[in-house]
């Protein structure tokens, strides 16, 4: 499915659709990785994902300056929380390895020790995170996309102009860290020859689309955040 009027070719993977509206003001990371989770088969709940694979750490005053997380290292304060911020690349590639190493215990009658929330995938594909930071779109598009594959995409909220701060020091280097505001992350799930698509988990806005400069322009500001999966 994909726009109408045109003859161009459009590439969109059904994808499962969760919300971050409500309970995961700040989550839009971790409910992006658990439809991509779902979509490979994986019944995990976003509250499983957050408790147990996700590292979050909080925030604390010093001498009245305000230290900090690494969002390279850690979810900077709650994903419950819509005070809080959000995290990068390094850390949903952690939180997914951690993820699989369990799900790797599951039976071949696909009963599952110690956890039971997570379901027999598919074919019992191994699965690998691959942090795809500064990987250019056509790459991303042909290596995954193309593939069948989603992936975690780091943009701008609604692709709002991206705001420089707030800043705050890191709580282990003492190091002045500056927030880039409208974070956001969303699953790509498709494209055509003018823009892509994305499950988008913020206000429940489900399956949209934006134009490719748009979406190149807000990735970018965003470092080029994007995390994939491929099969071991």
């Amino acid at each position: 499915m994909g726009k109408a009027g045109g003859l161009q070719q459009v590439i969109r993977i059904d994808a499962p659709y969760i919300s971050q509206k409500g309970k995961y003001p700040t989550g839009c990371e971790s409910v992006s990785t658990v439809m991509l989770l779902r979509f490979l088969g994986f019944e995990l709940s976003v509250d499983k994902f957050i408790q147990d694979y996700l590292d979050c750490r909080g925030f604390e005053m010093r001498d009245g300056q305000l230290y900090g997380p690494d969002p390279r290292e850690c979810f900077c304060g709650s994903p419950y929380s819509e005070d809080d911020f959000g995290c990068y690349a390094p850390v949903i590639c952690k939180a997914l390895k951690k993820f699989f190493s369990e799900a790797g215990s599951i039976s071949v009658d696909g009963r599952i020790q110690e956890n039971t929330e997570i379901q027999e995938n598919v074919g019992k594909t191994v699965w690998e995170p691959v942090d795809e930071t500064g990987t250019p779109m056509d790459v991303l598009l042909k290596r995954y996309i193309d593939d069948g594959m989603p992936v975690i995409f780091w943009a701008c909220i609604d692709m709002r102009e991206p705001i420089i701060g707030p800043e705050w020091k890191l709580l282990d280097t003492g190091e002045i860290f500056t927030w880039i505001s409208n974070e956001h992350c969303m699953l790509l799930v498709g494209y055509d020859d003018e823009g892509y698509y994305f499950n988008d988990p913020y206000e429940g806005h489900g399956c949209v689309y934006y134009p490719k400069q748009l979406v190149e322009a807000r990735h970018r500001a965003q470092y080029g955040m994007a995390v994939g999966l491929r099969r071991i």
